[in-house]
């Protein structure tokens, strides 16, 4: 695939205070009998690891996250020099960085963000000028950078003759090829860090289940959406639909982000100013496997940066779609399930289509939570006033062309009533002539055939709370037509 890339700018702090040595020639003049050191590569970034991995290097490489203090002692043997790379400070690894400062090795501590950490990096048993390069060859990442990272270290620490090459700068971002054709254009949206380690397959999987599905995709790396580059946007405006596996991009500190904070303070002016639907594809830190047999759907901190954070940038979200597998050497990539990446890109092409539909001609639901079946639960939702929010978004809809009908509640209990009067699934207050009077119908022997259609598992679980199909609250009274019921809340 060839790739338009962007500038090479990732804006550095550089901490030096000493004179770093001059980089000298590539390791093809060093002593032929130098043997290189051996590099202990901790970091919680996967990127990191295979970008070493390929370098061909001499690392030995772990992550923080699945390393144990009982783990060091096996992996420091043999090392000559140690780097730990780190997201969330001294104390999200303090028992691990700790046990490392009190051995003999030298140990490099650095943070995982682009701009260098100075707290970290102060914990570091080598000088500071030494530090803020090896975060230079880290920020910008690849298995070159990676190789010529071990050979400063090894010059610079170690004390080895090897020559090194400064750090390479890395672009910004870059896009793929735009297929020919006629249908929508879908961009795809992956992190830099993984484009400069390969750890691409998930990317390649998603922009094939696009093409699949009539779409064109557009695969486009970036090392951030916090300050896109304006290059980038205007690649992103060729674009009916984003697809988009990086984090969000408003504000400079989404993970501080809470309701009824500073709204105002959360920014995504330039991705709302493309005016096209920007969709969430999650790429879970877990196995597919854990995924697929746990109770809870995703873990806490996939809730977070998956679908809670980003929804604060207004994104769609979707499903699961890649998940990470630890390979032969103990590393963790990207895999896709090809099965969910058909489905996030049927989602995001028929996106993209209605970004050509008037207006007038969309059609739209605007679907409600009432479980449990209680007029009292219709809209619930903890701290927020769903049916006021629903009244300001179907005058918004109004405003822009949406045919909504003639007469629109005048406020949210006005909606509730007309929701309540419409009929519901309280057992209750449902009545006879609601339920004849109801426009949504089904025959009943074509929702018994849906029934069948459905696993065992989830029927059994259906019919033990509601009872055999039709459930008599929402069938008429000559059987001949039902509504469609509602199943418990279940992960799917």
């Amino acid at each position: 695939m060839r790739v338009r890339r962007g500038p090479a700018t990732v804006t550095e702090q550089r901490l030096r205070s000493q004179t770093l040595p001059s980089p000298r020639p590539t390791s093809r003049d060093a002593d032929p009998g130098e043997e290189p050191g051996v590099i202990l590569l901790l970091s919680t970034s996967d990127t990191d690891l295979l970008s070493a991995r390929a370098s061909g290097a001499a690392y030995r490489l772990a992550n923080p996250a699945r390393t144990t203090v009982d783990d060091l002692p096996a992996l420091v043997d043999g090392a000559d020099l140690v780097v730990v790379r780190i997201l969330g400070g001294h104390r999200a690894w303090q028992d691990g960085l700790d046990a490392l400062l009190a051995g003999a090795r030298p140990v490099v501590v650095l943070g995982g963000e682009q701009a260098p950490d100075a707290e970290l990096m102060r914990l570091s048993t080598v000088p500071s000028g030494v530090c803020a390069e090896a975060h230079a060859y880290l920020a910008h990442g690849g298995p070159g950078n990676l190789a010529e990272l071990h050979r400063f270290l090894s010059d610079t620490v170690l004390l080895t003759g090897h020559g090194f090459a400064p750090p390479a700068p890395t672009p910004t971002w870059g896009a793929g090829d735009l297929p020919d054709g006629d249908g929508p254009v879908v961009a795809v949206l992956y992190y830099r860090a993984h484009h400069v380690a390969g750890n691409t397959a998930f990317v390649s999987a998603l922009c094939a289940a696009v093409a699949a599905a009539g779409g064109r995709p557009l695969p486009v790396y970036c090392a951030s959406l916090r300050t896109p580059d304006p290059a980038l946007l205007a690649t992103l405006r060729h674009a009916d639909a984003l697809v988009v596996t990086v984090l969000a991009a408003g504000g400079t500190r989404p993970a501080e982000a809470s309701a009824g904070g500073d709204d105002e303070a959360w920014d995504v002016g330039a991705l709302a100013a493309l005016d096209v639907p920007i969709l969430q594809g999650l790429c879970l830190t877990t196995s597919r496997q854990a995924w697929a047999t746990g109770d809870d759907g995703l873990s806490p901190l996939d809730a977070a940066s998956q679908v809670a954070i980003p929804e604060f940038d207004g994104r769609i979200i979707t499903v699961p779609f890649s998940f990470k597998e630890v390979d032969a050497d103990g590393l963790t990539v990207y895999v896709a399930d090809p099965e969910r990446a058909a489905r996030v890109a049927g989602i995001a092409v028929a996106h993209a289509r209605l970004r050509h539909v008037a207006a007038p001609d969309k059609r739209v639901a605007v679907m409600l939570s009432a479980y449990p079946t209680k007029h009292s639960r219709i809209g619930n939702a903890v701290g927020l006033d769903t049916p006021a929010s629903t009244v300001r978004l179907l005058a918004a809809l109004r405003s822009r062309g949406y045919a909504v009908g003639s007469e629109l509640p005048a406020d949210g209990d006005a909606l509730m009533h007309r929701l309540i009067a419409a009929g519901g699934q309280d057992p209750d207050w449902l009545t006879d002539e609601q339920l004849a009077g109801n426009p949504v119908r089904i025959p009943a022997r074509d929702y018994l055939a849906y029934d069948r259609t459905l696993p065992a598992r989830l029927r059994e679980q259906i019919e033990r709370h509601w009872g055999p199909p039709p459930a008599s609250c929402t069938s008429t009274p000559t059987a001949t037509s039902c509504w469609p019921r509602c199943a418990p809340k279940t992960w799917s």
